[in-house]
């Protein structure tokens, strides 16, 4: 069983990932966090992450252990994050990544979760289950300030708004695996829901699918 969960930066896709993979005892895989630990290593090296030669080198000798790190969640490197991925090339190598974990979960699981912006579209385009979380882009600026707030009181709101909007710019606008929601996705706007909301509503959807195919 592969679950699919897409959406735009900081539409709560990670949180929900992260806990339906729990309830349902799969493995999760954040497939964004491999953009963003590849342009981390670019600029690590002080290189540009749109620099093709050096982003695909980096991607191609990523490993587990960089996929932690608390620098992995800066706005430095989610900007980086989403011009390495526009890279068609660094997006082939990293595909293979997240298409074996989702056929052959690890630890000997049922199924896995991946979450990130073209999982039912691209890399797993045949999974029966899939969403697509939005909310506004004033609302997923305010969502992030708060999250940086508490490890940066001097984060600037409008500074978080404006790169949001670049990045869903970017990522939208990209020539390869774009941001868009699958045409058989299920739609949930979280402008107005909390997490534990949106929550329940995934969960009584994977359920009666699940008990449709029993």
């Amino acid at each position: 069983m592969i679950i699919a969960i897409d959406g735009p930066a900081a539409s709560g896709k990670g949180t929900l990932a992260r806990r339906v993979a729990d309830a349902m005892g799969y493995a999760y895989l954040d497939t964004g966090l491999l953009y963003r630990a590849t342009g981390a290593k670019v600029l690590a090296q002080s290189a540009d992450p749109a620099d093709e030669a050096v982003a695909v080198k980096v991607a191609e000798n990523l490993g587990p252990d960089d996929l932690s790190g608390e620098e992995l969640r800066s706005e430095e490197v989610g900007t980086a994050a989403s011009k390495v991925a526009a890279i068609p090339k660094v997006r082939a190598v990293l595909l293979d990544f997240q298409r074996n974990l989702a056929s052959n979960p690890p630890g000997g699981k049922r199924g896995a979760v991946l979450d990130g912006r073209d999982i039912g579209t691209v890399v797993c385009p045949e999974a029966p289950i899939k969403f697509y979380l939005t909310a506004s882009v004033e609302e997923r600026a305010n969502r992030r300030f708060k999250q940086l707030q508490e490890k940066n009181p001097a984060a600037i709101y409008e500074r978080v708004l404006k790169e949001l909007e670049e990045r869903d710019a970017r990522d939208s606008a990209r020539d390869v695996a774009p941001l868009k929601m699958a045409k058989d996705a299920i739609h949930i706007d979280t402008d107005r829901l909390n997490a534990n909301a949106v929550f329940d509503a995934v969960m009584a959807h994977i359920h009666t699918h699940m008990s449709a195919d029993d």
